[in-house]
């Protein structure tokens, strides 16, 4: 942060908004367990007292999400009346002070609905803070020191794996090349695969017309949704392996379906495919599991994939450490915003395993392309083998939306962490009372939620 001070940036409003998407009416999102997914947000709003604003959000699919908003809404004292430069300069305090409130813990700790709720708060801070420095989030992380960076980062639980001063140097020893890095980005974009082709949900007409739009619009690696049945998700993953060719990339996704052994044998009558991964085999807490799994796939030549429900970083340095993922996907609002995120990927770059973020959702996309961004240019200094997740869907909905061409998401260049909604988005889809969703209601597409839902 600048020395000299601003001014005006004492924080006098936090509002939380309830938005939601239709998306189970068309299946899109639908996976082994999530079936009729509505993708939804709890969407944040901070204002400082001279007006500037910052926006955040935590991804949710429908139900569940006015439970998040009640949380954040619990959460303002933290935020309110609190100066943001105040914040920024010890950012790894705050941090520590919001997560870890000596009842609202009780009902995490750094986990579950409260990391969530804290997730949207810290997004929405981080948002301001690119604005104020008038810097894309990616390009404020790249260009702030490595001390200054890892003093955002809140390292309890993790020395065993990495120290203050280790990240420190593992930051420094990668500033050699950076603007040729920072250079390539803009002029290359970074590589992204598709899971539009393959929701669960899906017909094999629809799948057969989207694989040939996305290899057409120049990707080269494409994920199904897979874990109810077998016959038929082997016949599926047949026929996009199929229609993209046997010189392209497969990944498949289990969203938890499995038990650890059912794993294993499922993945192994799947091999002959040749995915590259499988993703969430088992329980996303099941630290051995994926190990056991990981281990049992290695012959075949599969990985394992997992990280988008990953409660904190904790979980994360167990997975790394165990060899229970080859491919980490964090995800920018399940657990505790940059601060936390930013831990995640100096654990994956110490001990070597490729970050690839989950996306899709809504404003995920948007998001995560400012943190691998920063990855390649500050830490990692690669895209070997590494890919960004996108889903076309939502993007419509933002200021300033994530572009993908020729299946590389271009560098962003507005101000901010790309999370502000367009207004005729919050009238339309503000849940319940948005307008969309009073016609849907009217209309019989859904039923309108009992009194004790209406917290908007």
């Amino acid at each position: 942060m600048p020395t000299t001070r601003r001014g005006g940036l004492k924080i006098v409003e936090l509002d939380v908004k309830d938005v939601r998407f239709p998306t189970s009416l068309g299946s899109h999102g639908s996976d082994a367990l999530h079936t009729d997914p509505d993708y939804s947000c709890a969407y944040v709003t901070i204002t400082t007292e001279n007006g500037r604003q910052g926006f955040g959000l935590t991804f949710t699919c429908g139900r569940g999400t006015e439970i998040i908003v009640l949380t954040i809404r619990s959460m303002k004292r933290f935020v309110l009346g609190k100066n943001a430069e105040d914040i920024f300069a010890n950012f790894a305090g705050f941090w520590r002070t919001i997560t870890n409130d000596s009842q609202m813990r009780w009902i995490g700790p750094e986990k579950g609905v409260v990391h969530l709720a804290v997730a949207a708060i810290l997004n929405s801070l981080w948002d301001l803070w690119a604005k104020i420095e008038n810097k894309p989030l990616w390009k404020l992380l790249v260009d702030m020191e490595p001390e200054e960076l890892v003093s955002t980062i809140d390292f309890r639980y993790i020395t065993d794996v990495v120290t203050k001063s280790e990240a420190i140097q593992i930051l420094e020893a990668k500033k050699s090349g950076k603007e040729a890095r920072e250079k390539y980005l803009y002029e290359n974009g970074y590589p992204a695969y598709t899971t539009q082709v393959g929701w669960m949900g899906y017909s094999d007409e629809l799948v057969k017309q989207l694989c040939h739009k996305y290899l057409n619009l120049g990707f080269t690696h494409f994920k199904v949704k897979v874990g109810v049945n077998f016959e038929d998700d082997y016949r599926r993953c047949s026929a996009v392996r199929n229609h993209i060719g046997s010189d392209k990339v497969l990944m498949i996704d289990a969203n938890q379906a499995w038990s650890v052994n059912e794993a294993i044998e499922w993945v192994k009558n799947l091999a002959p495919l040749k995915p590259l991964w499988v993703e969430e085999p088992t329980s996303p807490d099941d630290v051995l599991g994926h190990a056991a799994i990981s281990e049992a796939l290695k012959p075949y030549g599969i990985g394992v994939a997992t990280g988008e429900m990953c409660a904190n970083r904790v979980m994360f340095k167990q997975f790394l450490q165990s060899g229970g993922m080859q491919y980490c996907q964090i995800d920018s609002a399940r657990i505790g915003s940059v601060n936390e995120i930013l831990s995640v990927y100096i654990m994956a770059e110490k001990l070597k395993v490729k970050v690839c973020p989950h996306a899709g959702g809504v404003g995920l996309c948007e998001m995560v392309q400012h943190l691998q961004f920063w990855d390649y240019i500050s830490l990692s200094g690669t895209m070997e083998g590494r890919l960004i997740e996108y889903v076309d869907q939502q993007h419509e909905h933002f200021i300033d939306p994530c572009i993908v061409e020729n299946a590389r998401y271009l560098t962003p260049k507005v101000a901010g962490y790309s999370t502000e909604f367009l207004p005729e988005t919050l009238d339309k889809f503000s849940y319940p009372n948005g307008t969309e969703w009073q016609r849907m209601f009217k209309e019989g597409l859904f039923t309108l939620p009992d009194e004790a839902e209406l917290v908007n």
